[in-house]
């Protein structure tokens, strides 16, 4: 396996201004030449971990990309800018991040064409955000041609900014003050959901009470108007934040996490359909 870890303003040097220094590890599994795989193309997951847009999570970083590495995806952790750096800064490090898959596919063996990005918590507003408004001005003005990903998956995430069932503590950080009247919409990722946003998986638990659980069926309806295929989970306990609900993320494992952790077996499947893998 060759892991590394890329600074974004190497090859973007625009990312770097005000001391941003949002950074993309790697994760390749080894093409093995003894079956015949030197010039095999893997599905591609972008991980961006939750924190509230104040933080990078590490409990929904490596130990995920590991459960995903091993089922024969390229695997890539975006660390993305956080408080004080404001949008649209996370999106263009998402949009960079994309580009350097496609730039480099054929040395990283990239399929192009099966692209994934899941986001925990803010990091599943984030890529909610990006699944929706990948081709923004916002990101266009650097990314002229800025590339979408073909699947997303939402693991308790941020979704409205309405303000009965946001998170404020998120949206402050990533605007720099509570959302206006007029930014609710623009930043709740169910209101920017068109007939060309990628098939979602989302799960949740019910008694979530940081980021309430309607902010997954937010999405999941907006989809359903639309026609887009989702899967969607709601594991009645288990709060917020479970990652992969097991030892490699709590050093307490929750009592509802042995319940909940069938998720990670469900969206390897959903996975594995949507990319017929």
């Amino acid at each position: 396996m060759r892991s590394e870890r890329i600074r974004l303003k190497y090859y973007y040097n625009f990312l770097g201004e005000g001391g941003k220094e949002p950074t993309l590890d790697l994760y390749l599994p080894y093409n093995m030449p003894e079956i015949n795989r030197e010039k095999y193309k893997r599905p591609c997951l972008l991980i961006c971990p939750g924190g509230g847009y104040g933080f990078c999570s590490e409990r929904e970083s490596e130990p995920i990309a590991l459960h995903f590495l091993t089922e024969g995806f390229n695997v890539f952790v975006l660390r993305y800018s956080v408080a004080p750096h404001r949008f649209p800064s996370q999106l263009r490090e998402v949009a960079a991040s994309i580009e350097l898959i496609h730039r480099f596919s054929e040395l990283w063996n990239c399929d192009t064409e099966k692209i994934a990005i899941m986001g925990f918590s803010a990091g599943g507003h984030l890529a909610a955000h990006y699944s929706t408004m990948y081709d923004c001005k916002e990101v266009r003005e650097v990314f002229p041609k800025s590339k979408k990903v073909q699947a997303s998956l939402l693991c308790y995430p941020v979704i409205t900014a309405d303000p009965k069932y946001r998170h404020e503590g998120s949206f402050v950080n990533l605007l720099g003050h509570k959302p206006s009247d007029k930014e609710e919409k623009l930043f709740s990722c169910n209101c920017q959901v068109t007939k060309k946003t990628p098939p979602a998986f989302l799960w949740h638990t019910a008694d979530d009470t940081c980021v309430p659980v309607k902010n997954s069926l937010f999405y999941a309806e907006a989809l359903s108007e639309k026609g887009i295929p989702f899967e969607l989970h709601v594991y009645p306990e288990g709060g917020h934040g479970l990652s992969t609900c097991d030892k490699q993320s709590h050093n307490k494992v929750p009592k509802a996490a042995g319940y909940d952790k069938a998720w990670l077996d469900s969206a390897k499947k959903w996975l594995n359909l949507t990319f017929n893998l």
